[in-house]
């Protein structure tokens, strides 16, 4: 293969690292049904996963899915249609569609590009308001960090607008749905108080964005570690290319 063809497999930013990485197609989908836009985060394609979960908010609330979601969960179908608004849901089945579907067929395109690209990556970036550098992590410490508040993983992962993006959306669950104040209610002995107080609205947003942040957290901890990996090795591939020395068993 032409050498002019490739190009690098990934780029600092002061926002982070942006990576090609082999992904499932079926698996990107998947977590794009569960909330549009989590499956282009997964591709590093984040102006339009941030835009799509905006929108995935705004038109959810406009259409009252998770008010309709909980009433059929509840065997309420007539409640479930008397909530919905046309208008909006119309809108919302024809974005969500068209996520899940972009974002398995940028799957497929992204997978093969990573076969032209080359993992020649430095091991550190210094930019006016940041320092990125690559470094091994541990994927657990990431589904820790995402398990105690969501967004702390990608700040640990160097994400550093999308871990803040990721804190601001999960305050703003907790203070609308109340469940912070449930938590309490319920460690008090206040069940009944507990149901009542919380906001079924936006508490349905929460374990979507748990998941989430939870296995985003995760796959990046370890594509991070295989880029620095790979990146290493080739640096060190190159500058003793030709010795006698044999690095073949250095993956092992």
């Amino acid at each position: 293969m032409s050498t002019s063809l490739t190009f690098p497999q990934a780029k600092y930013s002061t926002a982070g690292i942006t990576y090609l990485m082999h992904q499932k197609p079926c698996l990107v989908a998947w977590w794009s049904a569960v909330f549009p836009g989590f499956g282009h985060y997964l591709l590093n394609q984040y102006a339009r996963a941030t835009l799509l979960t905006i929108l995935e908010v705004i038109i959810n609330t406009g259409a009252h899915i998770n008010e309709a979601m909980i009433y059929s969960f509840c065997g309420e179908i007539e409640l479930a249609k008397s909530v919905i608004n046309i208008d909006w849901m119309i809108g919302y089945i024809v974005i969500y569609l068209i996520t899940i579907g972009d974002s398995y067929r940028s799957a497929i395109q992204l997978n093969k590009f990573v076969e032209l690209s080359t993992p020649d990556l430095a091991s550190l970036e210094i930019f006016p308001f940041e320092i990125q550098y690559l470094q091994n992590k541990s994927p657990l410490l990431g589904i820790l960090y995402s398990l105690t508040f969501p967004g702390l993983g990608h700040l640990y992962n160097h994400r550093i607008f999308l871990g803040f993006y990721a804190i601001f959306w999960w305050w703003t669950y907790v203070i609308l749905s109340h469940a912070h104040k449930a938590i309490v209610l319920i460690i008090t002995g206040n069940f009944d108080s507990s149901i009542t107080i919380l906001n079924p609205h936006w508490l349905l947003f929460m374990p979507s964005v748990v998941g989430g942040s939870v296995y985003h957290s995760y796959i990046t901890c370890i594509q991070h570690n295989k880029l620095a990996n790979d990146s290493q090795q080739k640096r060190l591939t190159d500058r003793y290319a030709g010795s006698k020395f044999s690095l073949r068993g250095a993956k092992g």
